[in-house]
């Protein structure tokens, strides 16, 4: 990677300094500065269909920074699950549902607490929406993965401890005019659904593998049946 990359935070207030231990701990990958690289996508998620917001630009130097890529070819989609499983609350519907969240957590659960930046897939409410469906028995593996690749949900960068926070500098903001970015945020996350909703209605293949399949088979993190993620 750069040894300084160019960052945006979509938000509804122009923030000049982003203050260390503020936000909320339920989000993806815990507490933290949560922001991408690209900007378009920062507006997008400015913007709600009432109100414009601001994409925030920042410059970050990674000089001295440990960065985890959670969507590059060291981990997995179950390690990205655990991740979201141990920080957001999910719909536990079944016996099934609670033995897997358990067994994902223990078996699948990288240390995040240890680095100081973290890449990784958003899971916005589509995406967390296949999530949950895999969590339930409902989704396989493979229809998860392919939801994932396909779909497009965007990539985000995290700062997740003081070191980073304070390698951060404020270079300007520009409006996300909800007129312009609400219809893409909208196009993005009616594409997602539709996307589940075909994978969800697809035939089953006699080889498909679901969560009780994994904890019947004892899969571990390094199982060579997983695959690894392709991006970056």
């Amino acid at each position: 990677m750069p040894d300084k990359v160019t960052i945006y935070h979509g938000s509804k207030n122009v923030i000049e300094q982003p203050v260390f231990g503020e936000g909320n701990p339920r989000n993806d990958y815990g507490l933290g500065f949560y922001c991408t690289q690209e900007p378009d996508l920062a507006k997008e998620w400015a913007c709600t269909e009432e109100k414009s917001g601001y994409a925030n630009q920042y410059t970050l130097s990674l000089s001295g920074l440990s960065v985890m890529r959670l969507s590059g070819a060291d981990y997995n989609i179950l390690n990205w699950l655990a991740v979201l499983l141990a920080n957001r609350t999910f719909r536990i519907s079944n016996d099934i549902a609670a033995e897997g969240k358990a067994y994902l957590l223990e078996k699948f659960l990288p240390d995040i607490q240890s680095y100081d930046l973290i890449i990784g897939y958003r899971a916005n409410d589509s995406y967390f929406s296949f999530a949950n469906a895999f969590l339930n028995n409902t989704l396989s593996l493979a229809q998860l993965e392919r939801a994932m690749v396909l779909g497009k949900p965007g990539e985000q960068t995290v700062l997740k401890s003081q070191r980073s926070f304070g390698q951060i500098r404020f270079m300007g903001s520009e409006i996300a005019d909800r007129e312009i970015y609400y219809p893409k945020k909208h196009a993005r996350d009616k594409e997602a659904r539709s996307s589940y909703r075909k994978e969800r209605e697809s035939s089953r293949a006699t080889d498909s593998i679901y969560l009780i399949d994994i904890l019947r088979g004892g899969w571990k993190n390094d199982d060579a049946r997983i695959r690894r993620n392709i991006s970056g």
